[in-house]
């Protein structure tokens, strides 16, 4: 396994993930863009959920596509490996709004308040896994 010393610490950052963490974040980065790409579409076609579920939030239903469109691009940063860390910053910042606008609501906390939180940890993991620059923010390695 080739390994990286963390400029500020001493420790060695591993570069190659085991295999296992391989596949935990292929697998947790096809859940979180499935269920991204389908949000993004519903908003993108202005279908009828995606449009009272704005309304309900308290928006005007016109902003629909413009979401949708940002979440597309969003997605498609995220999804080209060279840019996923970008991708992954931009939908954080995108995914606090969601957390902010149910909690000004005050939707339930577990449901509605933090499921974009759940959302951020699906999109971050895989990077964390994949990317020892990702993983020597977080910490130096174990």
């Amino acid at each position: 396994m080739t390994t990286l010393t963390h400029p500020l610490e001493a420790s060695p950052v591993a570069l190659n993930p085991s295999v296992a963490a391989r596949w935990g974040a292929r697998v947790s980065a096809a859940i979180a863009i499935v269920f991204l790409a389908f949000d993004a579409t519903l908003k993108v076609l202005q279908l009828a959920p995606a449009l009272e579920a704005t309304a309900e939030l308290g928006y005007a239903t016109t902003i629909v596509p413009w979401l949708g469109g940002i979440q597309l691009a969003c997605l498609a940063l995220y999804v080209w490996p060279r840019t996923a860390p970008i991708g992954a910053v931009l939908w954080t910042g995108y995914l606090g709004g969601a957390i902010a606008t149910h909690a000004r609501l005050g939707a339930p906390l577990l449901s509605h308040t933090l499921f974009p939180l759940f959302v951020a940890a699906l999109l971050w993991l895989p990077l964390y896994l994949r990317d020892p620059r990702v993983r020597a923010l977080v910490g130096p390695a174990r």
